[in-house]
């Protein structure tokens, strides 16, 4: 056992899953179940409540993802890390804090903006970041709780998995989401929508999307929706293409199941027949898969979108992506680009405007000239971009955690013996900051369940959660009868 009396003290800002798996990295090394190193660990978070990207990223009607919850509140609900929420970083605590209260800080902020797409008249009213409107579906405190949803063609830039959430939202009824946790506003929003035609552009052809075939196949499954495909963008396919196809079994899949609809919608067609839903019912909004258009403009009319130019493109003998010099316009009344994430600066620390990432290496920060600063680290997105799944999360805490402890044995970090466990909490106290625990986040947990419970989904059942999306309220809730924390 260590001769210190103090633990090592590391305070982790950011309660989504890299912030989460990093601190559960850290206590599941061997030197921490030996004894040889005691933490404590707290975790902060600019939310009331924790999860991130989980409870503010991702599709409500995602629950494979969202089932990651499940394991994260598993990992907190253990006791052995404290979690702190309602704590904006640079605002209610600085570097300079972290740094005087703790042994190390890990940053794991992730990325939340939009990455830009450059092209002339992105900026036109009606233009959006899918980010922003993930956030507004998925209850984001910070954000207005009404949406403009007045446009019937609508335009998805993008073949990732935001792309397709963005998609999925806009193209299901908003009946069909009330088995979700959406929020009272969100939902209202989304049933007066005038949105009939959602249109997905990728800059690639079908074998280069990034969806499952398991979330393929699912968009088709909404009721009143129907998958329309251009069967060029199948017939643009090479041989020598399809024998790559075929040899991929993912790939594989997800293609066959466009080919499925397309050569239906083609039967349909020739035999005179009207279209349908996945359920044989009637169609009242489709989702155009548009694949080899590379965005070119967005078109306006006295600053509002009214279209957009794409030019289309093929793969040349190398299989790089190429322009064919053929354009085409579409009639739309908005655009969502979905092109990416981009991290934001966090102040105090050195930023990377480029990538949008703290300079680190292998997740030690360091200063723009590659000299570290002791003690302070990076997980997750953005300490590598805005890439990967939760695999490469885990993989980074690994990475993370294994220089910290590469520090403790080099002697570069230690545990200061004049630390106490509650200082943190004084400050908070000091300038007025009513933060949220993990028994706050309980019952504010409970509170949303009951909601859902007094509610009922568009089959008569009670729905399992309704979530909460204003920031006082989620403070009242949190904070009303939980005990103040302690991490002796």
């Amino acid at each position: 056992m260590s001769s210190n009396p103090q633990p090592f003290r590391l305070a982790v800002v950011g309660a989504g899953p890299a912030g989460v798996y990093a601190a559960e990295t850290l206590l599941r090394t061997q030197q921490v179940k030996d004894g040889e190193l005691e933490v404590a660990i707290d975790l902060f978070d600019r939310f009331p409540a924790p999860f991130g990207l989980i409870r503010y990223g991702v599709a409500p009607d995602h629950p494979r993802i969202k089932g990651i919850i499940t394991a994260l509140h598993r990992i907190l609900g253990r006791g052995d890390i404290r979690f702190l929420g309602d704590v904006e970083f640079g605002t209610d605590l600085t570097v300079e804090d972290l740094r005087t209260h703790y042994d190390a800080v890990i940053f794991a902020t992730g990325a939340l903006k939009d990455a830009d797409l450059d092209v002339p008249g992105i900026e036109l009213e009606g233009s959006f970041g899918a980010a922003d409107f993930v956030a507004w579906y998925d209850g984001n405190p910070d954000y207005p709780r009404t949406w403009e949803l007045d446009a019937e063609h609508v335009a998805v830039i993008g073949n990732g998995n935001v792309a397709l959430d963005v998609a999925r939202v806009l193209a299901k009824s908003a009946d069909e989401l009330l088995r979700t946790e959406i929020p009272a506003n969100v939902y209202d929003g989304l049933k007066a929508a005038s949105t009939t035609d959602v249109h997905v552009f990728g800059r690639r052809g079908p074998a280069q999307t990034k969806f499952s075939p398991l979330e393929a196949r699912e968009l088709a499954h909404p009721k009143g929706l129907q998958v329309v495909m251009d069967p060029r963008d199948l017939e643009q396919i090479t041989e020598a293409e399809w024998e790559t196809i075929r040899a991929d079994k993912r790939t594989d899949q997800i293609v066959q199941t466009f080919v499925g609809w397309t050569e239906e919608q083609q039967r349909r067609e020739a035999a005179g027949e009207a279209p349908t839903d996945a359920h044989g019912g009637p169609v009242s909004r489709r989702l155009h898969l548009h694949f080899w258009h590379r965005p070119v403009e967005v078109l306006g009319e006295d600053g509002a979108v009214t279209g957009m130019r794409f030019e289309r493109t093929r793969l040349d003998a190398d299989g790089r992506l190429e322009g064919t010099g053929e354009f085409v316009d579409y009639e739309l009344g908005a655009v969502y680009r979905a092109v990416g994430y981009h991290g934001s600066e966090l102040p105090g620390l050195p930023y990377d405007a480029a990538r949008g990432v703290v300079v680190n290496r292998a997740g030690r920060v360091t200063e723009a000239d590659g000299t570290v600063i002791p003690g302070v680290y990076a997980n997750g997105w953005i300490k590598r971009g805005p890439v990967g799944l939760i695999g490469a999360t885990k993989s980074d805490a690994i990475e993370t955690i294994t220089c910290l402890l590469e520090d403790i044995a080099a002697g570069t970090l230690a545990a200061a013996p004049e630390r106490e466990a509650d200082a943190i909490l004084s400050v908070l106290d000091e300038r007025g900051v009513q933060y949220t625990t993990w028994d706050g986040w309980m019952a504010l947990d409970e509170h949303e369940k009951a909601l859902g419970a007094a509610a009922l989904d568009a089959d008569g059942e009670p729905r399992a959660r309704i979530k909460v999306v204003d920031r006082e309220e989620m403070v009242r809730v949190s904070r009303d009868g939980a005990p103040l924390p302690s991490n002796a």
